[in-house]
């Protein structure tokens, strides 16, 4: 299993009166992307008590290579308590299982272990669609998130219980291509952004009588190149939302006393 390179812990910094007015513990969220790496402090309330901080995904991105820009990143943003991490792939019991836009040596990589030994703090991962509909869903019913990016992210809920791992991304789904072949990054540069926009309506089409959500939320990176009328039941949210839902993978946690 690869092994995560020593870093700096965050050196500590004085607190804005906003963290010293709010007793509680504090969630660094991290969102993990095939792009960019983005990472905020949030509040006990779950709001944000810093600026978002990013750097660009380091390539090659190997666990190494990731384990040292999140030193870089995380190191202006203060003291924290606690750690939830967005992953863009298959996460079991803090465990990257796949990871189809990083490198293929994620596959087996305790990411929660390694992030625990690099902040000393507990840490939690989930699969960055899955945080992020953590930060956006009513909790009602069957809901639905899409992640446009670098791939295609997917997130199932059921009266707000996350179904975990669903890797709709990687089925097949029209001209032998998969899902995130169809309306990933690449297909966006290759066949330019009306015909994606098309491509994401099919997808939109072909999810309704499938899953049947009673909402559907679009996020990612090129959400926000979508032109095109969407179903009633569906809305662009912002992309901040992959950070805000960490707060959610720490709600089992006994307040403090």
């Amino acid at each position: 299993m690869p092994r995560a390179a020593a870093a700096p812990r965050p050196s500590p910094r004085k607190k804005t009166p906003r963290e010293a007015a709010a007793p509680g513990p504090r969630t660094l969220a991290i969102d993990i992307g095939g792009t960019g790496i983005k990472a905020l402090v949030l509040g006990p309330d779950g709001k944000p008590l810093t600026e978002r901080q990013r750097v660009d995904t380091p390539k090659p991105a190997t666990p190494r290579a990731v384990m040292r820009a999140l030193a870089k990143l995380i190191k202006p943003l203060g003291a924290f308590e606690r750690v939830s991490v967005g992953f863009p792939g298959v996460v079991e019991d803090g465990v990257t299982k796949t990871a189809h836009n990083l490198h293929k040596s994620w596959e087996g990589f305790h990411l929660a272990q390694a992030l625990t030994k690099q902040t000393d703090r507990p840490v939690r991962v989930l699969n960055d669609a899955g945080v992020q509909g953590f930060g956006v869903i009513d909790g009602r019913g069957v809901e639905m998130v899409l992640t446009l990016g670098t791939g295609m992210g997917t997130a199932l809920y059921v009266d707000g219980k996350y179904v975990p791992n669903l890797e709709l991304a990687h089925h097949p789904f029209r001209g032998g291509k998969t899902y995130e072949e169809y309306v990933g990054s690449a297909a966006l540069t290759r066949v330019g952004k009306k015909k994606w926009n098309k491509r994401v309506q099919h997808v939109l089409e072909q999810i309704q009588p499938i899953w049947n959500p009673r909402k559907i939320y679009l996020g990612g990176g090129n959400s926000k190149l979508i032109d095109l009328p969407l179903p009633k039941n569906a809305k662009i949210t912002e992309n901040v939302a992959g950070l805000l839902g960490g707060f959610a993978l720490w709600k089992d946690e006994p307040p403090p006393r």
